[in-house]
């Protein structure tokens, strides 16, 4: 690697990191002023705590999480599961590209369409709603991460389970999804770490009662920065980066095939 590649690198990272670097670090910052250190402090991460608009807000962007990556964890496992166990059938590009087309979709074209749906069929907007929407931009990212897994199985295993009399059921209970597990909890980590972090397709499709976390903090921003909007955006960070490094390391782990 030449020098002009590790200058490219190190510039590219710290564009990206260098930001989050300094919110995390005033998040401690002392005094009511972001702009100015006042020595180290947890007082915003107290008040933090004892401010309950944005702690209903986080309450409400768990439960959607959760509940999110749940059904996009069934639908993009039995997504992969058609698309690498059954070969080539009638309508496969047409499927391929319903189950992998919202993670290449704009945010804001799904959530402007998720919106209009809602309406037309007269759903009203809430939680409901919102999980939903981050299942269906969700589902594809699980659906790639057990893909990927299913091509790296050994058949023989299902195989020998099936001559030695298994069902097609048995054999997907007892042998395929134990052999997926790292997979698909790493396709259902994922689906919560996105579901945490979305702004865009949540704000079209939320109604009364069920603005998520980034919302919020989204709409506190545009009155004014504060430290306890840091204090919390790093909490929200924090989660979002554990979520993501134990899916990607689930996902590059061996497993017993």
């Amino acid at each position: 690697m030449t020098w002009v590649t590790r200058t490219a690198l190190a510039a590219g990272l710290g564009f990206l990191y260098a930001p989050i670097l300094v919110l995390i670090a005033y998040s401690f910052n002392a005094s009511p002023l972001v702009t100015v250190w006042g020595g180290i402090s947890t007082r915003w991460y107290e008040a933090l705590f004892s401010d309950a608009p944005l702690l209903a807000a986080a309450w409400v962007s768990l439960k959607v999480a959760v509940l999110s990556s749940l059904v996009a964890t069934v639908l993009g496992t039995a997504a992969a599961l058609v698309l690498e166990r059954h070969g080539r059938f009638r309508g496969r590009a047409l499927f391929t590209g319903l189950v992998l087309g919202p993670m290449v979709m704009p945010e804001v074209m799904i959530g402007l369409s998720l919106l209009l749906m809602f309406i037309g069929i007269g759903f009203d907007r809430g939680l409901a709603t919102i999980v939903i929407a981050h299942a269906t931009f969700c589902t594809g990212f699980v659906a790639v991460v057990v893909a990927a897994r299913l091509r790296g199985l050994d058949r023989s295993l299902e195989e020998a389970a099936a001559d030695l009399g298994a069902t097609p059921w048995r054999v997907l209970t007892t042998v395929t999804l134990p052999l997926l597990a790292p997979a698909v909890v790493a396709g259902a980590l994922l689906a919560f770490s996105l579901s945490l972090d979305d702004l865009v397709i949540a704000s079209f499709v939320s109604g009364p009662g069920s603005t998520t976390l980034p919302m919020r903090l989204y709409s506190q921003v545009r009155l004014g920065v504060n430290p306890e909007i840091n204090a919390a955006s790093t909490l929200l960070v924090g989660f979002v980066s554990a979520a993501v490094l134990l899916a990607s390391w689930l996902t590059a782990r061996r497993g017993p095939a």
